[in-house]
């Protein structure tokens, strides 16, 4: 008997002993490539798109029809919850066919009365912006297709007019109007060719100036406002596909680099019923310039239009008579080093005042401004960057906004009253550290919100916004939390590195299994341009590639230097002016050392570096200009010459040429390739519009020259992203992979 006690004991210590064995197996599963890259393991769920009603009291989103296939238009109300069917996908059931229609993107009429559905979508360039729509008429049912007569797949931007009695859209870079109910298409222009743009915009207005509709109907609807651009100006770049035929095709791209001309750009206005295009008479050479934006004022016949110069350090701001198409500068805006474009123009007071973003005292604030332009007054107060503008209620009185003046690597909700007369007053939840985004209703009362940070998924809500009080959870990413959870992740840490003028934000990861009395390689992930910054208080999709990376058994880190994209003032943002490549690489070699001298675990005689874009540009320029500091570089999609690289982008941050051209070469990898001691792997899509392969094949040809050892991988007909055509991802991080392990295992 006592025996037989002994086995069971025995045997239930072992089977518990399984279990844990099993548990702790399955709580430390690790990372697979396949899961991120190929099999979308963990992949985030999203919600919507959210599209508010016009009465504010509930908004309308997607969700699919199990019985016909596509999706329904649905109504939720925010106060209730209650549910209504506002379209259902049978709806969008063109005659004689079987299938509804695929909804890419939908827009509602301004009284609801329409809708308005893109579909069967083609990419340009970067975004899907080409396709076919459909009028959908909520009171009679009748889905009427747009633009018979014009060619399947090319209508671009259409958009209703104020009355929704017509749709205006863009066709082979014409601009038609067409009258829903009799289907009459009257052709406002018709010289529109592949040189001659009307209506939209060419590479690089859409590439760094986020230009694509390229149209606006006047408030009465009896006007359409329009850029037109010549291309012929443009030097022409081909990119080559050798890979979709026997024989190779050449692919012209009209693309400005550094000190060449633009793009003829002009502003016209022409009546919705056809005539002749009216020019306004911007002064200035229009290749010199830039047209950044242009918009009615409501309820006038009068245009604002955004003039930017040629170095992008003066906004002259004009407002144009549609009428008589006569013009008037109200104000200019200037900095030394560089402005942004912002969209964040709302009218108030019966248009008597505007309001306007501007860095002029040093921070990004919100101002109100008279209509002639004489009178400036801040509506957001203090040391505080507005990082977004996310609602305007005139009627309430409040203007809400993200912004993050204690932790630059979160974001949060704010708002301020539109008279300036109070503080920043935060609306975000104090116990939510991370970041937040918000679709506030028009007369933010309510709000979709998203809270995530760097270890919680998007978590998706519908708030009573005056509250701050979840109404009903939308999307909580419970199963992906879970996945993530038990691969039992090493945290990503925050740390603060002091290299002397300045304190630096950054992250690091350790290895899993970690042990401070040992040594680890460290791969330095940056990027350290104006555009964005990598060190982020955000789930960022769980950032699993380091994760991967720290799984093999690497520290990795992450720091923003000076000049990026983060809420730090303006002489944080700006003081990287001129010097691109040169500053942020200095500060990165600083911090490093300073990473070093607080971790005595790092080993470092294995430090690498890597990065993406001008991310890749920085890699190099770390890895040439201090080799005792960085041992391996892996660079993908990089500017190796600054000067092959678009005007607008390079001489917004660079200056001109002519005015700064020594350090263009300073900051430049190809000057500093004959430098190159330890390991270097670059890779590059041959199809990159943006940063074009030329850029690859001239370093690697100065690296040959100079006798380097290097390693490359092209990825043929792939873009910037390197993301296009089967199994690419899943085959770019492998080979990743296999130059960590080589270079710091061998």
């Amino acid at each position: 008997m006592m025996n037989l006690k002994k086995a069971l004991r025995n045997s239930s210590v072992l089977t518990l002993l399984l279990l844990l064995t099993t548990f702790t197996t399955w709580s430390q599963k690790p990372l697979k490539l396949t899961d991120i890259y190929k099999n979308g393991t963990y992949s985030a769920k999203r919600y919507g798109p959210v599209r508010w009603m016009k009465d504010n009291k509930g908004y309308s989103t997607l969700e699919k029809n199990i019985q016909f296939g596509g999706n329904d238009i649905i109504r939720y109300e925010a106060k209730s919850g209650s549910k209504t069917v506002l379209v259902t996908s049978e709806a969008l059931i063109p005659n004689g066919e079987t299938k509804p229609l695929s909804i890419s993107n939908y827009q509602w009429s301004k009284d609801n009365s329409k809708l308005l559905v893109f579909t069967n979508t083609r990419k340009v360039w970067r975004y899907h912006t080409r396709g076919d729509y459909w009028v959908l008429d909520m009171d009679s049912g009748t889905l009427t297709q747009l633009g018979k007569d014009v060619e399947r797949t090319t209508m671009m931007f259409a958009k209703f007019s104020p009355d929704a009695s017509r749709v205006g859209y863009v066709s082979k870079n014409n601009i038609y109007v067409e009258d829903i109910k009799s289907g009459e298409i009257t052709q406002l222009t018709s010289d529109g060719n592949e040189a001659i743009i009307n209506g939209t915009f060419d590479w690089v207005y859409e590439e760094e100036l986020s230009c694509r509709d390229g149209f606006r109907w006047s408030p009465d609807g009896s006007q359409i406002a329009y850029w037109q651009s010549d291309t012929r100006a443009i030097g022409t770049f081909y990119m080559i596909n050798n890979v979709d035929s026997i024989y190779s095709k050449p692919i012209p791209l009209p693309y400005p680099k550094v000190g060449t001309d633009n793009s003829l750009v002009k502003v016209g206005v022409v009546n919705a019923t056809g005539g002749n295009t009216k020019w306004f008479d911007v002064p200035g050479d229009s290749r010199n310039n830039y047209l950044a934006r242009m918009n009615f004022i409501p309820n006038s016949n009068e245009v604002m239009i955004q003039q930017l110069n040629r170095k992008q350090n003066t906004n002259t701001v004009w407002v144009g008579n549609t009428k008589t198409m006569a013009l008037n500068n109200i104000f200019i805006d200037k900095d030394e080093a560089w402005l942004d474009i912002h969209d964040n123009i709302m009218w108030l007071e019966d248009e008597k005042y505007f309001t306007w973003t501007s860095e002029k005292d040093g921070w990004l604030h919100l101002y109100k401004v008279s209509r002639d332009g004489k009178n400036f007054s801040t509506i957001t107060k203090g040391n505080i960057d507005v990082v977004r503008i996310n609602c305007i209620d005139p009627k309430g009185g409040y203007v809400y906004y993200i912004a993050s003046p204690e932790n630059f690597t979160q974001r949060y909700l704010y708002r301020s009253k539109i008279d300036g007369s109070s503080a920043p007053e935060r609306v975000s939840p104090q116990e939510q550290s991370g970041q937040h985004a918000y679709q506030i209703s028009a007369d933010a009362k309510y709000a979709i919100h998203t809270f995530q940070n760097v270890s919680t998924p998007n978590k998706i809500s519908l708030i009573n916004l005056q509250k701050h009080k979840t109404i009903s959870v939308l999307e909580d990413n419970k199963e992906l939390s879970e996945k993530v959870s038990a691969l039992s992740l090493t945290p990503k840490e925050f740390i603060k590195l002091d290299i002397g003028d300045v304190v630096l934000d950054a992250w690091i990861i350790k290895p899993k299994n970690f042990n401070p009395a040992n040594k680890y390689p460290i791969v330095f992930y940056v990027y350290g341009e104006p555009a964005g910054s990598t060190v982020q208080d955000a789930w960022q999709g769980g950032d699993l590639w380091h994760q991967f990376l720290a799984q093999q058994g690497y520290v990795v880190a992450s720091i923003d230097n000076k000049g990026t994209r983060t809420p730090r003032g303006r002489d944080w943002r700006k003081s990287i002016y001129g010097q691109i490549g040169i500053l942020a690489a200095h500060e990165q070699a600083a911090a490093a050392k300073q990473l070093f001298k607080m971790y005595d675990f790092i080993d470092t005689d294995k430090v690498g570096i890597w990065g993406w874009s001008g991310g890749g540009q920085m890699t190099m320029n770390c890895l040439f200009r201090y080799p005792d500091i960085y041992k391996s570089g892996l660079a993908v999609s990089f500017v190796s010459d600054q000067r092959l690289y678009d005007n607008i982008y390079q001489e917004r941050y660079m200056g001109l040429l002519t005015e700064n051209e020594a350090n263009y070469i300073a900051g430049s990898p190809i000057s500093h390739a004959k430098k190159l001691e330890g390991n270097l792997m670059i890779m590059h899509g041959t199809a990159d519009d943006n940063v074009h392969y030329q850029s690859f094949e001239r370093l690697t040809n100065e690296l040959i020259k100079h006798n380097k050892m290097f390693d490359m991988m092209s990825y043929p007909m792939r873009s910037h992203g390197i993301w296009e055509r089967e199994n690419t991802s899943l085959h770019l991080r492998e080979t990743m992979e296999r130059y960590w392990k080589r270079v710091f295992e061998d």
